[in-house]
């Protein structure tokens, strides 16, 4: 069976957006919201699993943790490009890898835990990678839209009650947002499988399974962590993704990112410093649906000066790496 030809129908929808809002919540928490058994819940999940490249994985926050989120363009050598992005996917300082411009660029976003890392790649690494013709840098200044805001939310699949009844119960005073060294071989199984049970969190971590619970519970409800869902989009139907590099007037930039924010193609936006003072992420079912958007929701928005797209090839790394099939 190709894993491309399955399309998620409405309960798979359904279950893709329960994960997004709590991606810990169990089969039968699922199943009583959406109305069908937790047998059903689980099967489901599990062929997602196999056929629709799902997995939920925990996430850092670094919008508020404080740290610096770089989207980084790649000018490459032809037949380079690949090769390339497979080697920085497997740094973990990337968050998102595609290739793009018929494969001769890389575009992926880095989010480096220390200066020094930041240094290393971009002052150290990357220039003297011989086949890196050009490298253009963009340091995300504000996010308008993503990370824990998932672009599901945006289909409407769930109610406001379903979404209440899902998500997680509340941490009194969870405190600032914050990951403490000990913190680390937790969040090593996270970043592998959210939803690893709390037995093996507690084998992982060495500590109680009601201190791992508290813990867990804290780091999300702080926003030190979130929990998302990778699975290939061309599922439910939209199978093209495009960078977008926009630059807006000046007093006209927060009032563009709100907007985008709130249009359905778009799965991330944020400003920038760069050459460009707006990026974002659009999915969409078709090169023609791509056009509508650009000329149309996007093109009409006052302020807006130009507007590059880069549609993806391939993607190389979504939100944690492991080897993707060619």
């Amino acid at each position: 069976m190709e894993m491309e030809s399955h399309v998620f129908d409405k309960l798979d929808l359904q279950l893709l957006s329960a994960l997004e809002v709590n991606g810990r919540a169990s089969f039968s928490r699922i199943g009583g919201v959406l109305g069908v058994s937790d047998q059903t819940v689980a099967r489901r999940y599990r062929r997602l699993c196999a056929e629709g490249g799902l997995r939920v994985v925990a996430m850092r926050d670094g919008v508020v943790l404080g740290l610096d989120h770089w989207t980084l363009r790649l000018r490459c050598v032809p037949d380079s490009a690949p090769t390339i992005a497979d080697a920085l996917a497997k740094r973990p300082d990337t968050t998102w890898i595609g290739l793009a411009s018929g494969g001769t660029e890389v575009v992926l976003g880095t989010r480096p835990r220390n200066a020094g890392d930041r240094d290393d790649l971009l002052l150290g690494k990357l220039p003297r990678t011989p086949h890196v013709l050009e490298i253009r840098a963009y340091q995300q200044l504000h996010r308008f839209f993503g990370g824990p805001q998932g672009w599901l939310q945006k289909f409407a699949a769930l109610a406001p009650d379903q979404i209440e009844a899902l998500t997680p119960d509340p941490v009194p005073a969870p405190g600032p947002a914050r990951l403490d060294p000990e913190d680390e071989p937790l969040l090593a199984v996270l970043e592998r499988d959210a939803r690893a049970t709390y037995p093996e969190l507690q084998r992982a971590t060495g500590r109680s399974e009601s201190a791992v619970k508290r813990r867990l519970a804290t780091l999300i409800a702080s926003g030190a962590i979130y929990l998302d869902c990778e699975y290939r989009v061309e599922a439910i139907g939209h199978p093209l993704h495009a960078a977008l590099w926009v630059t807006v007037a000046p007093a006209a930039l927060h009032s563009v990112g709100e907007a985008l924010a709130a249009h359905t193609p778009i799965a991330h936006v944020s400003a920038t410093a760069g050459p460009t003072n707006l990026t974002a992420t659009a999915v969409v079912r078709s090169t023609s649906d791509l056009y509508a958007y650009l000329s149309g929701p996007l093109g009409h928005l006052e302020g807006v000066q130009h507007v590059e797209a880069t549609p993806f090839l391939r993607q190389v790394k979504q939100l944690t790496y492991r080897p993707m099939l060619r």
